[in-house]
């Protein structure tokens, strides 16, 4: 009798428990489809107001009166939400004292209209010795000034409208401004052609269409300087229309611009047109490629032709001047782990280029490239090293050799401190031995630039 009774009193236990269990979830879904009723008239309400807004300013932009405004049905008050507090003497700065400013007003809503802008600050620093070039940061410079406000790049992005964007760069440097880029891309074409027209960097490899920001050392590699008219390059106002080339197997886009033929560094151009139909003309063909999920390869092929400004007869300056060419191929090679991207990264970066010049002794064919690598080791530290090779445009039986350890850190994504070896190795000249350094800073709203 005993074992009976237990059982009895068991399953009468486990009802008395189940039964408010049952309540309970029963009080639960009720409470969950009030919510969902509540949510539901909310969302029409709000429904219905847009829509007598949408009306209203479509009759107000038709030049016809508005129609009258209903009352919506009334909506459940939202509990109020804490507003933070402005400092004193701070109302003025972004609306009525009490609360900041709330998106969606007129002093947001009037910022809608107005560009991105940034301005982006580059200081550089040197030591040591180099007579053959005393400005280390720009070859063919005779400025031995060991500390320089190098570049201050100020920018201004904007969508112009649903077809086009504009994007403006102007650098300012010790001895004046210039536009280093300005230009409107226009995305929507016909035969899905992207069309830029304005100042731009030519797509000719990958270090000519960097800005100095964005390069992973303090200066450019040697065969920029001697083979692709220096800092400045093949950067000229003209206009570019690039498309991509559908195919199963990767990404394929070609580029072709057009410019007006004036390009390179001031005292040795690279391009120098006597006559406005001189043009000069760049060819790009891309291709990237996912190896795995964690790296990938880019690879490029590059050509340029453009008059030099040597005339072919001095006595006859209407057979115009001679040309110049251009052969390029690079390559890129990223390594970043998904599980430790912050922590762990490689970039490797190669460029041939061969340059065909001519000039009055004759054709002078030179090749150079640079091969480096740059290892990030941490969340904010990256090592690299790279090695330049170059004959030079001029005189090709003259090169130049070259090589740099570079230690770069990032106290954030707008700062960067960089120190930098330098070794270079003169075909006239002694070598010289160099330490730079690098500070960069930014503010504003900078776009990125093409990867």
């Amino acid at each position: 009798m005993r074992p009976m009774r237990l059982v009895c009193a068991s399953v009468v236990a486990g009802g008395l428990v189940l039964e408010p269990s049952a309540a309970h979830a029963q009080d639960n879904a009720q409470s969950i489809q009030q919510q969902i009723d509540q949510l539901r008239r909310e969302f029409d309400a709000l429904k219905q107001q847009y829509d007598q807004r949408l009306t209203a300013l479509e009759a107000k932009l038709g030049g016809g009166p508005p129609p009258a405004a209903e009352t919506p049905p009334p909506v459940a008050a939202a509990p109020a939400q804490p507003t933070a507090q402005v400092p004193p003497g701070a109302e003025g700065a972004g609306g009525p004292a009490g609360a900041l400013p709330v998106y969606g007003g007129a002093a947001a809503a009037s910022k809608i209209f107005n560009p991105d802008m940034a301005v982006i600050g580059d200081f550089l620093g040197a030591a040591g010795t180099n007579s053959v070039q005393p400005d280390p940061f720009a070859l063919g410079s005779n400025h031995p000034f060991p500390l320089q406000m190098h570049e201050s790049e100020a920018s201004f992005q904007a969508v112009v409208d649903p077809y086009a964007r504009a994007d403006f760069f102007l650098s300012f440097g010790e001895e004046g401004v210039s536009v280093e880029e300005g230009y409107v891309t226009f995305t929507s074409l016909p035969g899905g052609l992207l069309t830029r027209v304005g100042r731009m960097r030519a797509a000719f490899g990958k270090v000519n269409s960097l800005h100095n920001h964005v390069l992973p050392w303090t200066d450019r590699p040697i065969v920029n300087y001697n083979l692709v008219g220096g800092e400045d390059g093949i950067s000229d106002a003209g206009f570019s229309v690039a498309r991509l080339i559908p195919n199963p197997w990767l990404f394929l886009e070609a580029t072709g611009q057009v410019f007006r033929g004036d390009s390179g560094a001031e005292g040795s151009p690279l391009f120098q047109t006597t006559r406005r139909s001189e043009l000069s003309y760049v060819g790009h063909l891309r291709a990237y490629q996912d190896i795995t999920e964690n790296s990938n390869i880019d690879l490029g092929a590059s050509y340029s032709r453009g008059h030099n400004g040597l005339l072919f007869d001095s006595a006859s300056p209407d057979l115009g001047s001679r040309v110049t060419q251009l052969y390029g191929v690079d390559a890129t090679f990223r390594w970043r782990p998904l599980q430790r991207s912050i922590y762990h990264s490689f970039v490797g970066r190669t460029e041939w280029i061969w340059s065909r010049r001519d000039q009055e002794d004759g054709l002078q064919s030179g090749v150079g490239m640079y091969i480096s690598g740059d290892y990030q080791f941490g969340r904010r530290w990256f090592v690299g090293a790279r090695y330049d090779r170059s004959d030079r445009a001029t005189d090709a039986s003259l090169l130049d050799t070259g090589g740099s350890l570079i230690l770069t850190y990032w106290p954030s994504e707008f700062s960067q401190i960089r120190g930098q070896y330098r070794r270079t190795n003169y075909a006239l000249g002694s070598a010289a031995d160099e330490f730079l350094f690098q500070f960069q800073f930014s503010i504003g709203a900078h776009g990125a630039h093409p990867f």
